[in-house]
């Protein structure tokens, strides 16, 4: 998209937009090539090369910030070596208008559905994804059969998992039936498969999982495939941990 030059400039950081345009009146700023002094001019930031004083301009990317609704079958990941669907081309998909690089905070499993948060803020990715934050995740989890408490007591004290303990989780029945449960887990920890493995250690495999709930942001009633942008309090939120 063309944006005055002036703008650009601005919004990269190089002066105030009056400042710019003064650097464009004295014939500093040149666009592909070719000096440009009128300060009506307009340029693509992404497609044309820009220079202040001869030193490319560079540009200020616009932080994104994106809650998915994963359905099964996507793998979190940029790319698959077996060319299996992955949840950035759903999100391409669905948003052929984004066109920045985006990828996702955490990871589902293929057959995991639910929240995930996708962005290009690697430093808050690192905040997230780090161990220290404790940053709770929530899932909706059906199960195989009808566990008593003496068995969900030892996923609420933590679970040998490859010889290591899990962080206690807090676990609440929601539905039990004849053959199945419906359990809400909460867990700080982002270990692979981890809900699947701690159900399996109890007896009672995994028929449906779905992530709710990721720190302060909840998926609430987006529908299955579908993305949407975080809001501003939300945002706010994320970043206050």
């Amino acid at each position: 998209m063309e944006i005055r030059l002036q703008k650009i400039m601005a919004d990269a950081g190089i002066a105030s937009r009056r400042k710019c345009e003064e650097l464009i009146k004295s014939g500093l700023v040149s666009v592909d090539g070719k000096i440009i002094t009128e300060l009506g001019f307009k340029a693509d930031p992404y497609k044309n090369i820009i220079k202040v004083n001869g030193k490319k301009l560079r540009i200020r990317e616009e932080k994104i910030y994106i809650i998915l609704n994963k359905p099964s079958g996507y793998i979190t990941s940029l790319s698959d070596e077996k060319n299996r669907p992955t949840v950035i081309d759903l999100i391409r998909k669905t948003n052929p208008q984004l066109k920045t690089r985006i990828f996702p905070v955490g990871r589902l499993d293929k057959d995991t559905e639910g929240l995930l948060l996708l962005t290009n803020d690697g430093e808050l990715t690192n905040k997230l994804i780090h161990p220290r934050y404790k940053l709770n995740k929530v899932y909706q989890v059906t199960v195989k059969g009808v566990p008593d408490e003496k068995k969900l007591n030892l996923l609420r004290k933590g679970i040998k998992i490859e010889n290591k303990p899990t962080a206690p989780a807090k676990i609440k029945v929601l539905f039990a039936g004849k053959d199945r449960t419906t359990l809400e887990i909460t867990i700080h920890q982002g270990k692979k498969r981890q809900i699947r493995e701690m159900c399996k250690r109890i007896g009672h495999p995994v028929i449906y999982l779905k992530r709710i709930r990721f720190g302060p942001l909840v998926l609430r009633n987006l529908p299955r495939g579908r993305s949407r942008h975080l809001s501003k309090s939300e945002l706010e939120k994320l970043k206050r941990g």
